[in-house]
């Protein structure tokens, strides 16, 4: 829950300070980079977990 409200926090700011720029296009880019980050992690933790996993039935 935390997390996401920093990347709204995050996105906020970043919006605010395209709009001062006139950097719209930056920002979309940014965001898109943010969520494929994001998704990215969230693939990486789940191969860790089942690792971990694999690696308890072993022992």
């Amino acid at each position: 829950m935390m997390n996401k409200l920093f990347y709204v926090i995050y996105a906020i700011i970043l919006a605010l300070v395209a709009i001062a720029t006139g950097e719209i296009v930056t920002f979309v880019l940014l965001g898109l980079i943010l969520m494929s980050l994001n998704t990215i992690l969230a693939v990486l933790k789940e191969i860790r977990d089942e690792l971990r996993k694999q690696r308890e039935n072993k022992q």
